[in-house]
């Protein structure tokens, strides 16, 4: 995994026409990398950068709206096929790529485009690492956690590529310092745990506080992530519960 002090993590992060490729492209790409330093722990580096890029397309109007990049901005952009090895290949000891919700980013990042990288999502490091926060948007997050060094105006404006994965990157130091890397590459690897019920009436309930008919109709859910995160909460009380007596009752020593 590399030296101590030279493994690094390159946060990604992608504005784009639309959600589904091939039918939508990226119109621009944003790093920020960070490092385990020689005391062990990581920190956000001076290594970030962010590129405009041609997504061969127009950029829908309610897009726009988001990200405020219009056509005119990429017209003369390098292509995403072409900016792409040079940022999600950085070379040295890079041992994943990461991203809020990094299955969005891994539809346009293809494993042919990062030679099969691994990679850690931020939004379910924070499911597990800081459960009582009240939603676990990179926004969110920022502002509920406030992390140490993050400065505001690298983060704006929002919904740009560098500002996002430069707050994103202050949110990765901080779960790099509480869990080791593999474990958030293996996080990244399962559906979402889930603290509390995301949706219906048993919104914001935690797992632990529903009985056993609510807790069983979750664990049937169409949502990957509530069936995942029912189904833990089921396992956790077999191993909880009280092993079965076995043979006869102890009364009837008595009798």
């Amino acid at each position: 995994m590399g030296r101590m002090t030279d493994c690094f993590i390159r946060v990604i992060d992608l504005e784009t026409t639309g959600s589904r490729p091939p039918a939508h492209g990226v119109c621009e790409i944003g790093w920020q990398d960070v490092a385990r330093g020689a005391d062990g722990r990581w920190h956000v580096t001076e290594s970030r950068g962010s590129s405009l890029v041609n997504p061969c397309r127009s950029i829908p109007a309610v897009t726009q709206a988001v990200h405020h990049i219009i056509d005119e901005d990429v017209k003369d952009a390098p292509v995403f096929e072409d900016v792409a090895p040079g940022i999600l290949r950085p070379g040295g000891h890079c041992i994943a790529l990461a991203a809020h919700r990094a299955a969005f980013e891994k539809r346009f990042c293809t494993a042919e485009l990062t030679r099969g990288a691994d990679w850690i999502c931020t939004w379910k490091g924070a499911l597990r690492l800081f459960p009582d926060s009240p939603s676990f948007s990179n926004q969110v997050l920022r502002y509920w956690r406030k992390p140490e060094g993050l400065d505001r105006e690298l983060g704006l404006p929002v919904h740009r590529a560098f500002p996002d994965a430069y707050v994103t990157a202050h949110h990765l130091r901080d779960m790099l310092n509480m869990a080791d890397a593999g474990s958030l590459i293996a996080w990244e690897q399962e559906p979402g745990l889930l603290p509390r019920v995301p949706r219906g009436s048993d919104k914001g309930t935690y797992w632990h506080e529903l009985n056993e008919e609510a807790l069983a109709a979750y664990a049937k859910d169409r949502d990957e992530d509530i069936r995942h995160s029912a189904r833990n909460e089921q396992r956790r009380r077999q191993m909880d519960a009280p092993p079965p007596q076995s043979g006869r009752p102890v009364q009837d020593s008595f009798l």
